[in-house]
C-alpha cells in the first residue's frame, strides 16, 4: 500500500509540474524537454530531458577527461567520489527540465541561486576535499585559449585549501549558480527526491510557496523523514 501511494504521488506530481518545465538557452540545450531513453548518464532526467542522449556519452566513462571544451583533469584526474558529484551538477545544468526555474535573468544560458541541501554540499565537499584544483570559480577563473579550451592560471592545490567547507564550495565554485538552502526539505539533492521539493519551490502561487502546509510536511516525511524548516 505504501509503495502504491509513493508511485501515485509521483505520477500526480509529474503531471502537475511538466507543463511548467522548459530548458535553459545554452548551446547544448533543447528548446523544450522531451524523453531521452538511451542516456548513458543523467538518467534521472531521461523521461523529460533538456539534453540529448549523445551529450551524456562524455560523462559515461571514468575518469571524465573533457565535457564539451572544458577539461576536468587540469590538476589530474578527479577521484571517483568527487567525479560523481561533478556529474550530478553537470547533469542538472545540462539535462534537468527544472533548471530553468532558476534561470539567470542576465544570462539565459545560466542558472542563479538554485537551493541545494546542506547535507548535499557537505557530502560533496567530503568527496572532493583531497582532490586538486587551480581555480576558485569554475565560471570565471579559467584561462581560455583560441580553441575555447580551459587552462590553469595558478598552481594546483587541494580543494580543502580553496574552500573552507561545503557551504563555501557550493556557493562559490559555480559563482551565484547555487546557494545552500536554509530548509532541510525544500532544497535539491540531485536525486529522485528532488521532485517533491521542486513542486513547492516552483509553485505558481507566492502564497503557497511562502507558507508551510501540512501536505508539504507529509511529502517530506514520505521521502525520508526530512525535517522541514521555515525560511
Amino acid at each position: 500500500m505504501f509503495k502504491f501511494a509513493v508511485v501515485l504521488f509521483f505520477a500526480i506530481l509529474a503531471t502537475s509540474t511538466c507543463k511548467r518545465d522548459k530548458c535553459l538557452e545554452g548551446g547544448t540545450h533543447k528548446h523544450r524537454p522531451s524523453p531521452e531513453l538511451d542516456m548513458h548518464e543523467c538518467t534521472l532526467y531521461s523521461e523529460s530531458s533538456c539534453c540529448y542522449a549523445n551529450f551524456t556519452e562524455q560523462l559515461a566513462h571514468s575518469p571524465v577527461i573533457q565535457v564539451s571544451n572544458s577539461y576536468w583533469n587540469r590538476c589530474g584526474n578527479l577521484s571517483k567520489s568527487c567525479e560523481d558529484y561533478m556529474k550530478k551538477i553537470e547533469c542538472f545544468y545540462r539535462c534537468s527540465p527544472h533548471a530553468a526555474h532558476w534561470i539567470n535573468p542576465n544570462y539565459t544560458a545560466g542558472i542563479e541561486f538554485v537551493p541545494l541541501c546542506q547535507n548535499f554540499c557537505d557530502d560533496w565537499y567530503e568527496a572532493c576535499k583531497n582532490d586538486a584544483t587551480c581555480i576558485h570559480n569554475w565560471l570565471t577563473d579559467w584561462e581560455w585559449d583560441e580553441n575555447g579550451e580551459n587552462h590553469c592560471k595558478n598552481e594546483c592545490i587541494p580543494y580543502n585549501k580553496v574552500y573552507a567547507n561545503g557551504t563555501d564550495m557550493c556557493q562559490s565554485m559555480w559563482g551565484d549558480s547555487f546557494k545552500v538552502s536554509e530548509s532541510s526539505c525544500l532544497c535539491l539533492q540531485m536525486n529522485e527526491k528532488d521532485a517533491v521539493a521542486i513542486k513547492y519551490l516552483t509553485s505558481e502561487s507566492s502564497e503557497e510557496s511562502s507558507s508551510v502546509s501540512s501536505s508539504e510536511e507529509r511529502a517530506c516525511r514520505l521521502l525520508g523523514g526530512l525535517r522541514y524548516n521555515k525560511f
